[in-house]
């Protein structure tokens, strides 16, 4: 799921947010997450040099000791060119450098709540199956349906195999989009899509939960018998292949994933960090309780503490499911909403919106605060103006340092103690 400067899922998030504010007004067998599609650490501003027909030829030959047919590699060809504006897109998103309540308050909204109600409630058989076969619920399946193509209606409009080829042949994750590229010329060749039907997004996406080709390839099931595993036109392939590669994710059924908390001002906040877990009895015993103020359960049931905004904003227990969330998208504002969407389907009511006003910071200070992480010796990698798990763990550990409430979350107090 993404958009404005468009991210790897993103291209479906644009999307999503133009379809939802629209409504509203009128792995080889254990799968590999999706890669997050940001500006990253890597070679972000590499330049290509060789010739893009002969980088081409070369990959035909790899493709065809693949197992690559003369049929598939015609059918294919007239789409495997070269898109610059593909790599400028790559090269300059930032959908997810916005704060954790602008992006759940645009995509975890009423419109896509009522929506995957309606749409559990036409395809209850096939939820009902994927929660006996996978252990998947179908709030869950709802959301990540809601938030990657608005159940179909954003898929993205780009031929996904010009896509992948550019990137491919980009220097900046050529092994990865090589791999993806493969991937998607081996769907062809088993006869689940044609080339002209791989419409998705700009980052090479295809279906209406947004799979990588590699992860469709693998994780896609033919549920409505007709011997093809559709997921841009069958909802039931749709429905059953989501379920699966969450299920290869590490789902757990019958288990929780998400639940809003209240927490306490007093709280030791160096504990709330997704790298640690306590039994929800001891959360319990500092004095966490519901988001409604009751008791927490005091079982033994594991969670970390996930603070996405830091102490005054939203607070939320996130339990072992809630790993698959980070493997499906590695954004940590993704992953969220995304959860909270499920138990808003779920039938949990609207998140707090934390103690007070919470100021924020703009792209600009952000990547200033990552850059001046970096020289003090708090590795925050590439300062891209991203709140990843690399610039909240440095965060973290700067606010411990200089003796600031350690929630990971940025401040311009922080900003100035490292300027000193």
């Amino acid at each position: 799921m993404r958009r404005p400067a468009l991210t790897a899922l993103a291209a479906s998030a644009a999307a999503a947010i133009a379809a939802s504010a629209s409504a509203q007004t009128t792995r080889p067998p254990a799968a590999q997450p999706k890669p997050q599609v940001t500006a990253t650490t890597q070679a972000a501003t590499c330049r290509n040099t060789g010739d893009f027909g002969r980088w081409l030829e070369g990959f035909k030959k790899d493709a065809t000791a693949q197992g690559i047919s003369a049929g598939t590699w015609s059918a294919a060809a007239p789409y495997l060119t070269l898109d610059q504006n593909i790599i400028w897109t790559d090269r300059g998103q930032r959908f997810f450098g916005q704060s954790f309540l602008d992006f759940s308050d645009k995509l975890a909204s009423r419109n896509r709540i009522q929506n995957g109600l309606a749409h559990i409630a036409k395809h209850k058989a096939l939820f009902a199956r994927a929660e006996k076969e996978f252990g998947v619920p179908a709030p869950v399946i709802t959301a990540f349906w809601a938030l990657e193509s608005d159940f179909g209606s954003g898929m993205g409009n780009k031929p996904v195999l010009r896509s992948l080829a550019t990137l491919a042949y980009d220097c900046r994750r050529s092994e990865m989009f090589r791999g993806e590229l493969l991937a998607a010329l081996k769907i062809v060749e088993r006869s689940d899509l044609r080339p002209d039907e791989m419409i998705g997004s700009w980052a090479g996406e295809l279906g209406q939960t947004q799979f990588l080709p590699s992860h469709y390839l693998n994780h896609a099931v033919d549920w409505d018998g007709d011997g093809r595993r559709n997921l841009l036109r069958s909802p039931a392939d749709v429905i059953g292949s989501t379920a699966a590669f969450l299920k290869s994710l590490g789902w757990e059924g019958g288990q929780p994933w998400l639940q809003e908390v209240r927490v306490p001002i007093s709280l030791a906040w160096d504990q709330a960090d997704l790298a640690v877990q306590q039994p929800r009895s001891q959360w319990a015993k500092w004095g966490v309780t519901t988001a409604e103020g009751k008791p927490l359960d005091g079982d033994q049931t594991a969670a970390s503490l996930v603070l996405p905004m830091g102490r005054n904003g939203p607070a939320f227990l996130a339990y072992g499911n809630f790993q698959a969330y980070l493997k499906w998208n590695q954004s940590l504002n993704y992953a969220v909403t995304a959860a909270y969407l499920a138990t808003r389907i779920g039938g949990a009511p609207a998140m707090s919106r934390g103690r007070g006003p919470i100021p924020t910071l703009v792209h600009n200070q952000i990547v200033e605060l990552q850059s001046l992480l970096n020289k003090r010796g708090f590795p925050a990698g590439e300062p891209d103006g991203k709140l990843g798990a690399g610039s909240r763990a440095a965060i973290k550990a700067a606010q411990m340092k200089f003796g600031l409430p350690a929630d990971s979350y940025p401040t311009a107090e922080l900003i100035e103690k490292l300027r000193q």
